[in-house]
């Protein structure tokens, strides 16, 4: 239908939003939605299934300084609302992955943000910095919350954090996200102390750590006996702990992630605090989950009358 002389074209709305406004312009997103690391491999193997240039960001699985084979089987266990995984980090390694993928990430349209993991400060120091000059990768997400691996996860204690994410801000110019865990007492402590250190976002959260027995042979179902929960029946603990951040710290940047797999789930991250979302769980169910939300997005701001997705974040609050 044309438009008659008194009418003007109604622009779009504006899904981008920034995840590090304290490096302007470096990690500005043209949609909130990402994948979530572990669950979208490097990109490449979804890459025939939809289009990744039409998603906000994408987060690689784990990088690790050595190749890594992961936990025993079995992995991975179906359960109510959810699945447990105990992977354990499984991946090709620091040189591997530069040589491998690094160059297909620079020519996509989209930004890819490198899951950093490592056992000592040194390792996550190490492959961050490798990592950061690498052509393509837009950012790092220290994993430094993974329940799947042995020793103590650095998310666990504030002064740890800290620590990791100060060595790795001193060798790293690129954005900087702390993917922080839920199986902590005070989630807000943790945060405030990364972002001190020099992160420039979180995200929150990673698995709860949960257990599956066979009632047959009476042992654990997984090969390591714990694993990380995801999927929806996660979800309200994950919007809790949004909320929880956004309310104390209301200018640092939040990723939510948690099983968000509809663009409902988007938007109580978003109402929550989050100014971006991952979506991980989702993918083994439906791979075109990601860009479905990123269209459910844009309906939604449609339908509502919004014209800039920053409207909406932290709306519970107000």
């Amino acid at each position: 239908m044309a438009l008659s002389l008194n009418e003007a074209p109604v622009s779009a709305p504006n899904l981008s939003v920034d995840c590090a406004p304290r490096r302007p312009g470096a990690l500005v997103l043209k949609n909130p939605v990402m994948t979530a690391s572990g669950t979208f491999g490097y990109g490449t193997e979804y890459a025939s299934l939809l289009d990744v240039n039409e998603l906000g960001a994408i987060v690689t699985k784990a990088i690790s300084r050595q190749p890594r084979d992961g936990n025993p089987p079995p992995r991975t266990v179906e359960t109510p609302s959810g699945m447990l995984n105990a992977i354990g980090w499984q991946n090709i390694g620091l040189n591997a992955c530069l040589r491998e993928y690094a160059p297909t990430w620079g020519r996509w349209n989209v930004p890819v943000i490198v899951n950093v993991a490592g056992f000592s400060i040194e390792e996550y120091a190490e492959v961050a910095e490798a990592l950061a000059s690498a052509p393509g990768v837009a950012a790092i997400e220290l994993n430094i919350s993974c329940p799947n691996v042995e020793g103590l996860p650095f998310a666990l204690r504030p002064e740890l954090a800290a620590e990791v994410t100060a060595a790795v801000r001193a060798v790293c110019d690129v954005p900087l996200i702390c993917k922080l865990s839920p199986n902590v007492t005070d989630v807000v402590e943790i945060a405030a102390a990364v972002v001190a250190a020099g992160a420039d976002a979180v995200s929150l959260i990673n698995t709860l750590v949960g257990m599956v027995i066979d009632t047959r042979t009476r042992r654990p179902v997984l090969g390591n006996r714990t694993g990380g929960l995801s999927g929806p029946a996660v979800r309200p603990v994950a919007v809790r702990m949004v909320y929880e951040v956004h309310r104390a710290l209301p200018d640092v940047p939040i990723i939510g992630a948690g099983g968000v797999m509809t663009t409902d789930d988007a938007l109580q991250f978003i109402f929550a605090g989050a100014r971006a979302v991952q979506v991980g769980t989702a993918n083994f169910v439906n791979p075109r989950a990601s860009v479905e939300i990123v269209a459910g997005l844009r309906d939604y701001l449609e339908r509502e009358g919004v014209r800039d997705m920053s409207e909406l974040v932290g709306a519970a609050h107000r």
